[in-house]
């Protein structure tokens, strides 16, 4: 917990900072958001928790929501529609079966979504509001991985498959497989160069360039979409957020439709997120743009620096006795004093001796003098009065 909180701490002042509201949306959501609109690929359609919710002698089928975004948007349409740019943040968990007992089966959440723009510097706002979280957490190496829904679907479009086996590919890299484009066999020399293209990579826009430059054939669907991630990308270059193309890299939704990019951390996947314009529209909320992350707190915890879970080594210890009643209540009279003046302090009764924090203040059983000792500086002093102790550990903190 103490790692959850810093995490949920970091993540709500840097939403703050950027203009961002709290939101809060029900455990359990009807199963048509996620079915009637495609929002979500066949798999994980699968994995998530249904049953109906009896009403008498009816009942409609709900869920325990398998996605945050989905019931923000629910959210959104039902209360927000109309009121221009919303900027909303929300720490939740989510629901998904998994059969194999080897992976959690609640999974918490740090996500945000900007509805209402779609100019391409919204998608640069939420990956630098994310970047700010990462500084905050005081991680370096999260590595930031591009790609483009659009970009995906046209090249698969253009490979002159089967409907069925077409369909069949592109939900598979939706749901970030991989192993997908090694079962495409090319038809032709055009083709092969696509799949050499969705297995491309690059850390400037100018990779992207390069890509159209080198396919003159390519359609307009095609071009549109390299130009918009390529337009992305030169932004991300001109605030200096550093990044790797990687069209393999896929969101896992079926509603992104645009850029969409993943967050990697020693070797595992700690957020993703992207652009999804469709989904607003689909859920019958209107022509709204949307685009937005989330950031996976589970491996976090395990990842961040155990410096962040610790106390802070300004907090104070006050190690009382119970012989007297006089020196209970000078315990507790000065915890709360502390406490007002924005210290971190805990009361003792037990005569431990290890402890993490900076300051030890011993209350005799006659309530005072007070030994103050600062374990930092290794001093000591002995004060008559409460007041005069929450002044010396108030002004050193």
């Amino acid at each position: 917990m103490q790692g959850f909180r810093f995490i949920s701490d970091v993540f709500r002042s840097a939403c703050i900072n950027w203009g961002y509201q709290e939101v809060r949306t029900p455990v359990l959501e009807y199963l048509h958001l996620f079915t009637a609109t495609g929002t979500l690929t066949p798999a994980m359609l699968g994995r998530v928790y249904s049953f109906l919710d009896w009403d008498g002698w009816s009942g409609e089928r709900v869920v325990l929501r398998p996605d945050g975004t989905i019931p923000v948007v629910r959210l959104y349409i039902d209360n927000m529609r109309g009121q221009g740019i919303a900027k909303l943040y929300y720490v939740t968990q989510v629901f998904a079966f998994e059969g194999t007992g080897r992976e959690d089966r609640e999974r918490w959440q740090c996500g945000v979504e900007l509805l209402g723009d779609a100019r391409t510097a919204s998608d640069v706002e939420v990956i630098s509001l994310a970047m700010d979280v990462w500084n905050g957490l005081g991680l370096e190496n999260v590595e930031l991985r591009l790609s483009h829904t659009g970009v995906i679907r046209a090249i698969v479009g253009q490979l002159g498959l089967e409907k069925e086996e077409e369909a069949r590919l592109l939900v598979r890299l939706l749901e970030g497989d991989r192993s997908a484009l090694a079962d495409v066999k090319a038809r032709d020399a055009a083709s092969e160069r696509l799949l050499a293209l969705l297995s491309g990579s690059g850390r400037k826009s100018g990779f992207l360039a390069n890509l159209k430059t080198a396919m003159p054939s390519a359609n307009t669907e095609l071009k549109a979409s390299l130009d918009d991630f390529a337009r992305l990308c030169r932004l991300l270059d001109t605030v200096g957020i550093s990044y790797v193309i990687d069209l393999s890299t896929a969101p896992g939704f079926e509603y992104y439709t645009g850029v969409c990019f993943q967050f990697w951390l020693g070797g595992r996947k700690v957020g993703g997120g992207g652009r999804y314009d469709r989904l607003v529209p689909l859920m019958g909320g209107g022509d709204v743009p949307a685009c937005g992350f989330a950031i996976y707190m589970d491996p976090l915890i395990d990842l961040i620096e155990p410096k962040a879970r610790k106390r802070s080594d300004q907090g104070v210890l006050i190690r009382g006795s119970e012989a007297t009643d006089q020196a209970v209540r000078t315990c507790f009279d000065l915890a709360r004093s502390l406490h007002n003046a924005g210290c971190v302090a805990e009361v003792d009764f037990s005569g431990r001796q290890e402890t993490g924090l900076r300051w030890t203040i011993a209350v005799p059983a006659a309530g005072t003098p007070l030994l103050i000792t600062d374990r930092i500086q290794q001093k000591q002093k002995a004060v008559k009065s409460v007041a005069e102790a929450v002044n010396i550990v108030g002004v050193a903190a």
